[in-house]
């Protein structure tokens, strides 16, 4: 079954990363110079291009911001974690994941994947109960960078804990129930952080099970941030250390 995806930005990255695309469909009353050079590439990639009209590209993307351009691909393809820290394991540069525990809106779990493949994240994990579907609206979101970067799902977070535990990862839970600060925390050692849900935060078994816990500072009446904006703010508090 193939997965719609939608605008210059996301069918750019899925031409370049080499996803399979069924095929493509444009508006053909929009000329801007985004489609023309996605168009070159899907020429040269072999891709079926088809021109329709407007309400064609609106239906397809469900009223979505299309930009004139929507494909049909392959749905995307998940990782073994175990594979995944088995082959990072072979250089000893230090490693960066990301847990999402229970992270269930599309849009921040979009935002999150954008930031963590601008970062370097080595790959994200995700429980397969629980978190946001991977759909056309997660990888506009994400403006294609969810092409780049590995996804793992898991049965359980605490799963994932384990076997990161057994390669040496130290897990860092983000939570305001944390004593330190983010930036009173070592990153530069392989990590993988855990972001929890909106409305929950990170679960009671995750937490029990992390090495460390984390926050952010708040200052105004506001109690916590965001999820995506909190993810953020501690994925560049980890690049700033390992400059």
């Amino acid at each position: 079954m193939s997965t719609i995806i939608f605008g210059i930005h996301a069918v750019h990255e899925a031409i370049k990363s080499n996803q399979t695309l069924d095929k493509i469909f444009v508006d053909a009353a929009v000329q801007s110079s985004g489609i023309k050079e996605i168009l070159k590439l899907a020429e040269n990639a072999s891709v079926q291009i088809a021109y329709v009209p407007h309400q064609k590209i609106d239906k397809l993307a469900k009223n979505g911001n299309h930009q004139g351009i929507v494909a049909k691909i392959s749905p995307i393809q998940f990782h073994s974690l175990e594979a995944i820290l088995e082959e990072n394991q072979k250089t000893e540069k230090s490693k960066l994941y990301l847990i999402l525990d229970g992270v269930s809106d599309v849009r921040n779990f979009g935002a999150i994947i954008r930031t963590a493949e601008s970062v370097g994240v080595d790959a994200i994990i995700f429980p397969k109960q629980g978190s946001a579907s991977i759909n056309e609206q997660m990888v506009k979101t994400s403006t294609g960078a969810i092409f780049n970067i590995p996804l793992c799902k898991v049965d359980h977070t605490k799963d994932a804990l384990f076997y990161l535990k057994s390669y040496g990862i130290k897990t860092i839970a983000a939570t305001e129930k944390a004593s330190k600060m983010v930036y009173d925390v070592n990153f530069r050692d392989s990590i993988a952080i855990i972001m929890g849900s909106e409305g929950k935060g990170v679960s009671k078994a995750a937490l029990k099970m992390s090495d460390d816990k984390v926050k952010l500072p708040i200052f105004g009446e506001t109690s916590s941030l965001n999820v995506s904006v909190a993810c953020g703010a501690i994925l560049y508090e980890v690049v700033r250390q390992r400059l």
